[in-house]
């Protein structure tokens, strides 16, 4: 027995696959007996409702038993007395694509410490186009969460048209339509869309309409980076209702937000169009993340979509010409008088401006900021922070039933770059300093919102749930010190209060501390064929 039960806390640690370890606990295991007994924990469901205290136990990768029954026999027994027992969360909007991919961050540490045992890629239409291939990597080398994956139409379309305007072809058009259809098959959840990105900036809204279609025929979902989120934002949402209502599909808004300090207060406007759109019977859902700062490029944030047709090279031959920079310092000149602190993340013209802010710059280097912009967009780019969202919109809208949480971050490990917060403290700010220190909302709704909704949202049948038979993903935390610790000037620093997080019913997290094991998988939509 004693030499049973170090063979299977060493396959912990050292991350023995689930394959491995499952095959290994069933042989040596009688009946009755289980691998994982979780004991005296506050149970909380993921349904919203009221927590219990009690067992959760686990064998093949699998809940076996939750409740307050007799203990089960069991190789490995984690007291959790006064810590939370919960699904493991789901990230929603989570763009790490190509980390998940890489030796160095495929483990995916930054979300397992936050209590995340699945995150979704391809968002904001950005990311693999052709799915098998990439699920197929994925589960080839292993990953420290699991994944799902949505085709990004932004992508989709580059690979079909490039990066240019223009109505598709009839012959376009179809092609998008079958590569579509080919991912449905291979497994994504739906399709996203990134409408302040080229491509996604120059589709028209029948040709996204007749795509989604095919996304609808597989029950999949429509999630979409909006077109506007600043005086846009009513008619952007009013689209998205619009694509899912016409092609007959659920429409998820992605990072829900009003962005600009003109535009504070018209979050409320956007949610009374989505309520009346579940009312009528549509499904339409959101995500948040708990932060008033958003974070992509530097031209995505400031230059008109006008001058980002054809992707860098062609805004880059655009600034070159006297005239056509004009235009576009006058469009950026006007952006910028809505827009409040904006940080630079990365910058190729000078790292020394990393982690300051473009005004701070302009100021130091004696030039306009709008003539900053234009510099640092003439010599590769940049990557902020724009810190554009107001609190109290924040928190209206966080306990709306209908919100899941999500980080809109990726996979990371510490670099030169000062990237957002939220790759490294979404959940637990969430629930930890939101829920539990602030009570925004209650903790069992707080819990739901990164558990049974979103699986709810993706159609995801077999986890986001602590019930008999559910996959054991499942997160364990101390409710007193579940808190984000990264800050916007110490972006990487771990969250506290994790304690265990299991994924597929193995040890991800073991008190505290990464195993470094690798036993997430590409999850797939069964489609219909």
């Amino acid at each position: 027995m004693l030499h049973l039960l170090r063979m299977i806390v060493l396959c912990a640690f050292f991350g023995l696959s689930s394959l491995g370890w499952n095959h290994f606990a069933a042989a040596q295991q009688p009946d009755g007996r289980v691998e994982i007994v979780l004991l005296n924990g506050t149970i909380h469901p993921g349904d919203g409702s009221e927590p219990s205290v009690g067992h959760v136990a686990i064998r093949d990768g699998r809940i076996v038993m939750v409740g307050s029954d007799s203990i089960p026999e069991a190789d490995v027994r984690i007291d959790c007395s006064g810590m939370v027992i919960s699904p493991g969360f789901i990230d929603l909007h989570n763009h790490s694509d190509d980390p998940i991919l890489e030796r160095d961050t495929r483990a995916n540490i930054n979300y397992l410490l936050q209590g995340c045992t699945t995150v979704v890629t391809g968002n904001c239409g950005m990311g693999p186009v052709d799915a098998g291939k990439y699920l197929d990597a994925i589960d080839q080398n292993g990953a420290g969460t699991h994944i799902a994956h949505l085709l990004p139409h932004g992508s989709l379309r580059s690979e079909v048209m490039g990066k240019g305007a223009g109505k598709p072809s009839v012959e376009q058009l179809e092609q998008m339509r079958a590569l579509a259809d080919k991912a449905m098959l291979d497994g994504v959840f739906g399709m996203s869309t990134g409408l302040i990105y080229v491509p996604g900036t120059l589709t028209e809204t029948e040709e996204l309409i007749e795509i989604a279609k095919v996304v609808s025929k597989h029950h999949g979902i429509y999630a979409s980076h909006i077109r506007g989120e600043g005086a846009e934002l009513v008619p952007s949402v009013q689209e998205a209702i619009r694509i899912g209502n016409e092609a007959g599909l659920p429409v998820h808004v992605s990072h829900f937000k009003a962005s600009g300090n003109l535009y504070w207060g018209t979050l409320r406007l956007a949610v009374e169009q989505i309520e009346q759109a579940r009312a009528q019977g549509m499904k339409v859902t959101a995500d948040q993340y708990p932060y008033t700062a958003s974070s992509t490029s530097l031209e995505a944030t400031l230059l008109p979509s006008w001058s980002r047709e054809g992707g860098r090279t062609a805004l880059e031959e655009r600034l070159k010409d006297a005239e056509t920079a004009q235009r576009i310092r006058a469009d950026v000149a006007k952006t910028l008088e809505s827009a409040s602190r904006i940080q630079l993340v990365s910058c190729k013209h000078n790292r020394r401006w990393i982690g300051r802010s473009i005004q701070e710059v302009a100021e130091e280097e004696k030039k306009a900021v709008v003539d900053l912009v234009l510099e640092i967009e003439s010599h590769g780019g940049a990557s902020v922070i724009n810190f554009g969202m107001n609190e109290a919109d924040m928190q209206m809208a966080m306990p709306l039933p209908w919100v899941a949480t999500a980080s809109d971050g990726g996979a990371k490990v510490p670099t030169s770059s000062q990237p957002h917060p939220r790759s490294f403290g979404t959940f637990p700010r969430k629930i930890g300093r939101y829920t539990i220190e602030q009570g925004v909302m209650p903790l069992s709704a707080a819990i739901r919102s990164a558990t049974g909704l979103p699986a709810e949202i993706l159609g995801l049948t077999d986890r986001g749930w602590l019930k008999q038979d559910m996959v054991a993903d499942i997160t364990v935390f101390d409710p007193q010190t579940f808190r984000d610790r990264a800050t916007f000037d110490a972006p990487y620093l771990p969250p506290t209060g994790v304690r265990y997080v299991l994924v597929a019913g193995a040890f991800a997290v073991y008190d505290g501390q990464a195993t470094g094991t690798l036993n997430g998988r590409s999850l797939r939509k069964a489609s219909s064929k």
